[in-house]
């Protein structure tokens, strides 16, 4: 079974920064690509950067796109999420989940196969 746990959530105010981990239980984890959505009671979940298996190259919603930056320590089997100018429309609760999604479906929910329960992102105007 794979868990996922992750932690770095929290307030802030417009402009702060914050950084997200996700460590995972699973074996191979350079093998496997992660990435990290979020959501609101308003919206349906919506990606925000994922990051491939084996060398990492990264993608970013152009929402969130030279604001934050993703990596991923294969040593440790963990994902980061560093996230810098925040805004008030980026609170959410921000999940990471894992899987072998092809290429064209990193930015699909559905093609994961694992997720975490979840933290609190609240950016203050």
């Amino acid at each position: 079974q794979v868990q996922l746990v992750e932690s770095g959530g929290g307030f802030v105010q417009t402009g702060g920064s914050l950084r997200l981990s996700c460590s995972a239980s699973v074996r191979a984890f350079s093998g496997y690509s992660m990435a990290w959505f979020r959501q609101t009671p308003e919206k349906e979940r919506e990606f925000v950067a994922a990051i491939r298996l084996g060398g990492g190259y990264p993608y970013y919603a152009d929402s969130v796109k030279d604001r934050f930056s993703i990596s991923r320590d294969n040593s440790k089997g963990t994902v980061y999420l560093q996230m810098d100018n925040l805004k008030p429309s980026d609170t959410a609760v921000y999940y990471c989940a894992v899987g072998r999604p092809i290429v064209s479906s990193m930015r699909t929910p559905s093609s994961y196969n694992y997720w975490g329960q979840g933290t609190q992102v609240t950016v203050s105007s």
